[in-house]
């Protein structure tokens, strides 16, 4: 359990940009200890994704539940909040003097790249595993028709949607409508 809480701990101390920043990391992590494979990963980001709370404190908790129980669900999330609490804490003690300067400006300025190449990266990563079986290089494609025929469903309803509302359309809507759908074509397939 040690190892869970310093794993998370880890997680929590090198992340930037939120929970979608974390999600590169979480999987690496995962994976390379055996706690998830990839397909139990990409599930978990679904659930994770449509529970309330954040994504990142969700997939801790579901990760060190599966792996110890209560236990490892409570260590798993202090490991990964811990970090982000005390430099909250410490940061918004100290901001007024701190952001004036050129270097924390350069700094925050340097990190956001970072956080939307990771984001960015998870996000090609989770598509071509889940819509084409690639877990890596050199596998064999194994494609999941229900994903493949639901992804553009939802692009085309968020379009449309964005179109005549003028307002993007609620992603707990989204992640309902995909449900829906991939229960109805999930048989026919």
């Amino acid at each position: 359990m040690l190892e869970l809480f310093l794993t998370f701990l880890k997680i929590g101390v090198v992340s930037f940009g939120g929970g979608y920043g974390m999600i590169s990391l979480v999987r690496e992590e995962a994976l390379a200890h055996n706690w998830l494979t990839e397909n139990e990963f990409i599930n978990m980001i679904a659930v994770a994704e449509s529970t309330p709370g954040p994504i990142a404190i969700n997939m801790a908790t579901f990760i060190g539940s599966n792996e110890y129980g209560i236990w490892g669900s409570a260590l798993a999330t202090l490991g990964v909040v811990l970090p982000a609490f005390l430099i909250i804490l410490t940061i918004s003690a100290l901001i007024k003097n701190f952001i004036k300067y050129k270097g924390v400006q350069a700094f925050l300025s340097g990190v956001q790249p970072c956080v939307v190449a990771l984001i960015l990266s998870t996000a090609f990563t989770m598509m071509l595993s889940s819509l084409f079986g690639f877990a890596h290089i050199g596998d064999t494609p194994v494609f999941n028709i229900v994903g493949i025929i639901v992804l553009p469903i939802i692009v085309l309803i968020s379009f449309v949607y964005k179109k005549l509302k003028g307002k993007k359309i609620s992603p707990i809507l989204l992640i309902v409508i995909s449900a829906v759908l991939g229960m109805i074509l999930g048989p026919l397939f």
